[in-house]
């Protein structure tokens, strides 16, 4: 279109100068000399409108492939993002499992802590009970009268008979060649964090079985519901968790074992039933590590800390 304007205008010019030739009496000399020069003006025209039009296809070419090139990169970007967006939802389905063996895991370094105390203050009030022993055989004993070394050994089983610790005795002594109570539990423990749960699970009924009189025997039970909530057997988990409860009223793992009970309904679908044991936590342990939890999941499934009344 352009190419044919400026045809028509070199044209008209032409014309122009052809019929003002006619009508004035110029001379033919000077006549030609503007013909050739519009005839060089037009060539001119034409030749840059070839190189426009040139230029035009040139550039045309260009975008074309930074457009082909744009397109390209936003497809490869949409496909990262795309894989990054699975990887995100693959960790956050993986999350909850993660931190319910971290929370198990936790547990058990805790219950390691939890016992080797519970043997120390069980050393020392032995040997409390051990010192009060002697100091009253010496006091029945005259002074010129050497103790007896049976005398001592006679002594040594008062503590057990008036402490009141039935951890300190085994009344139902296992068969021979049955593991230790120690190492049943240190087993149990080891096996559980390393995820070995099937073997946990039996070191754990042995330790009932053989031990179910001793101050870990709570322990071991709740980790039996560990265990199984761990395997998503949610149904076992809620029994095992309730054996606590009812088994053991004085058990520090009561908080745990009511948590993961309520948490426990949850996946089961009872959601009601779940949620009354997260508020029970809430109530009962407030400032607890099993608060903080039992919060955050009330929070997650859209239900305040407390019934309305």
């Amino acid at each position: 279109m352009r190419m044919r304007t400026v045809v028509m205008f070199g044209a008209a010019v032409f014309a122009g100068a052809i019929g003002g030739s006619l009508i004035g009496p110029r001379p033919a000399e000077a006549v030609a000399r503007e013909i050739i020069e519009l005839q060089r003006d037009v060539t001119t025209l034409l030749q840059g409108q070839k190189d426009l039009t040139q230029q035009n296809t040139e550039d045309h070419t260009v975008i074309k492939t930074l457009v082909g090139q744009s397109s390209d990169s936003v497809n490869k970007l949409a496909a990262t993002m795309g894989s990054l967006q699975k990887s995100v939802q693959d960790v956050q389905a993986n999350s909850g499992a993660r931190l319910d063996t971290m929370s198990t895991q936790v547990q058990g370094l805790s219950d390691n802590l939890e016992e080797i105390k519970s043997r120390l203050g069980k050393l020392n009030q032995q040997l409390v009970d051990l010192q009060n022993a002697v100091q009253s055989i010496d006091a029945k004993i005259p002074g010129t009268t050497a103790a007896p070394a049976t005398g001592a050994g006679a002594a040594m089983p008062t503590p057990t008979a008036s402490g009141a610790q039935p951890t300190t005795s085994a009344p139902v002594l296992p068969p021979a060649g049955a593991p230790s109570a120690d190492t049943l539990y240190s087993n149990g423990l080891r096996d559980i964090t390393s995820g070995k749960y099937d073997l946990a699970r039996s070191e754990f009924q042995d330790y009932l079985k053989y031990y179910a009189s001793t101050d870990l025997a709570s322990n071991a039970q709740f980790y039996l519901g560990e265990i199984a909530y761990s395997q998503k057997k949610y149904e076992e988990a809620v029994s095992e968790y309730d054996k606590v409860l009812s088994n053991y009223p004085k058990s520090f793992k009561l908080a745990p074992a009511l948590l993961k009970k309520g948490m426990a309904l949850v996946e089961l679908g009872q959601k009601s039933s779940g949620i009354r044991d997260l508020r029970e936590v809430v109530r009962r342990y407030p400032g607890t590590e099993e608060d903080r939890r039992a919060r955050a999941r009330l929070k997650e499934l859209g239900a305040s800390l407390s019934s309305s009344r």
